[in-house]
């Protein structure tokens, strides 16, 4: 297992953050520190203490080194649009490098297991020319793929991870969300991309009545990891 990894996305709204929360649950469960990180976010609320996202807080509310607010979503934008669009109306200039420095700061703390969020998924612009996957290349980090399972999810994810391989970047393992239980053939969907995809499936997380971290982590595998 290495300490540290990106988690994407094959879409928006495919449940990362519920996954990653699960995966730091698990990983503390198994007796490791961990640190979770959303370098960008947008959907933020106003707050007393500033603009606050609730992604970037459940990964604060699963790990065990306490950072404060700022060091572990550095960039957060009230509107709920892609990133770089809400960034240009807040006329904040995002790039690698704004983000790259905070980002390693985190990867320092040292934790056992610290995970990078990502937005949206894999090609989400952070600029005219970047993309938040330049962040990933850049901290050179293993990806972990939230497949969010509905109609369609098998090209996503494939695609997802072929660009993945392409960026020069390890697909360490991927994590099935069932976000549409009424998904058609969904045993053989999970089945096509179990076989297609490089990589182990680290779990298979059904519709959840509750949702939380540590329900969530009851359907991980973090020691299939590589």
């Amino acid at each position: 297992m290495n300490p540290a990894y990106f988690i994407a996305g094959t879409d928006t709204d495919v449940g990362k953050t519920t996954i990653a929360a699960g995966l730091l649950h698990a990983a503390h469960l198994a007796g490791l520190s961990t640190l979770g990180a959303k370098p960008v976010a947008s959907g933020c609320e106003a707050s007393s203490k500033g603009l606050r996202n609730a992604d970037a807080l459940a990964l604060i509310a699963e790990s065990s080194l306490k950072l404060p607010y700022e060091q572990v979503n550095p960039f957060a934008f009230e509107p709920a649009i892609a990133p770089h669009l809400a960034a240009r109306e807040a006329g904040v200039a995002l790039s690698v490098q704004t983000l790259l420095a905070p980002m390693r700061e985190v990867l320092a703390q040292g934790a056992d297991f610290t995970l990078i969020e990502g937005a949206g998924g894999w090609r989400v612009p952070l600029s005219d020319q970047a993309n938040l996957s330049d962040l990933a290349i850049a901290l050179k980090l293993p990806v972990i793929l939230v497949v969010g399972v509905r109609l369609g999810c098998i090209n996503h994810a494939l695609l997802t991870a072929e660009a993945i391989a392409r960026d020069g970047l390890q697909l360490a393992g991927w994590v099935a969300n069932i976000v549409d239980p009424r998904t058609s053939r969904l045993e053989e969907n999970l089945a096509s991309l179990a076989e297609r995809l490089p990589a182990p499936c680290l779990g298979r997380v059904p519709k959840l009545k509750q949702v939380s971290a540590e329900a969530v982590a009851a359907h991980l595998q973090l020691d299939l990891l590589d």
